[in-house]
């Protein structure tokens, strides 16, 4: 499928995509959204696609933030819908895919980047990255998860901080309050994340979706984590990917897994 703002490629069962509006710094607009929306449906029918790798074209922006121009003049309704759909068709649905998505923090990573790489399950950021929440400077709060998600990863009162005051912190920054798993130098970013990628696909992708279940269930109101993990963990046992892998672990060898 043709894109008009992202490149999709996969690769030894990697799928990249990459945001690609270098000249706008790969900012959010309702476009970008609807292509990467429409790629990670797609992709998460892909048998060929085990893993996702998020990230944006160049060597200054992840993304940089929303395309401002499209919303400056919406009206209270037309603003909280554009948080609505957004957030269902594209930063919760990253949230809760059974597939592992993985941000490649590349650059600037604002406003709606954050975002987006908070809606991922983990991030590795290249040393030159910045990231920030800086929509109270328009008049707004973050729209796509922000005020949820940071203070999930970093803690309440840092996000109060950071979101109150409009800050940037660095890679390194970000990997100290626990944002970023990792940060590499930027020509080493896509092949580091590729090798965290390849040691994920060596595992069960029925248990890796199911343990994306469980520790998400955590964070959700009215679900208890405890329960989600339990029938998770019960309904690993009717897979064909647990007798291969408790098989393979007594006859001491390695464990091919289909994900069924």
């Amino acid at each position: 499928m043709n894109y008009e703002n992202i490149l999709v490629s996969i690769e030894e069962k990697v799928a990249t995509i990459t945001i690609n509006r270098p000249t706008k710094l790969n900012a959010l607009n309702k476009a970008t959204i609807s292509d990467l929306s429409n790629a990670i449906q797609s992709l998460a029918k892909n048998d060929d696609a085990r893993i996702i790798v998020l990230t944006g074209s160049g060597e200054k922006a992840f993304v940089a933030g929303a395309d401002i121009s499209e919303f400056a003049n919406y009206t209270t309704v037309e603003g909280a819908q554009l948080a609505a759909e957004g957030q269902e068709s594209l930063f919760d649905f990253i949230e809760n895919l059974k597939k592992p998505v993985i941000a490649a923090v590349n650059g600037f990573a604002l406003g709606g980047g954050l975002e987006l790489a908070m809606a991922c399950h983990f991030r590795i950021a290249s040393d030159n990255a910045k990231m920030g929440l800086p929509e109270v400077t328009l008049g707004l709060i973050p729209g796509y998860g922000g005020t949820q998600r940071l203070p999930q990863l970093i803690g309440k009162g840092r996000a109060m901080e950071l979101i109150m005051t409009a800050a940037m912190i660095t890679a390194e920054q970000g990997k100290e309050y626990g944002l970023v798993n990792h940060v590499v130098p930027q020509e080493e970013l896509l092949s580091f994340t590729n090798v965290i990628a390849q040691k994920i696909i060596k595992n069960a992708p029925f248990a890796i979706g199911k343990a994306i279940k469980a520790i998400n269930a955590n964070f959700e109101d009215g679900k208890n984590g405890f329960d989600v993990e339990i029938k998770s963990f019960g309904k690993c046992f009717g897979t064909q990917d647990f007798k291969e892998g408790t098989t393979a672990f007594l006859e001491k060898r390695k464990a091919e897994f289909t994900g069924k």
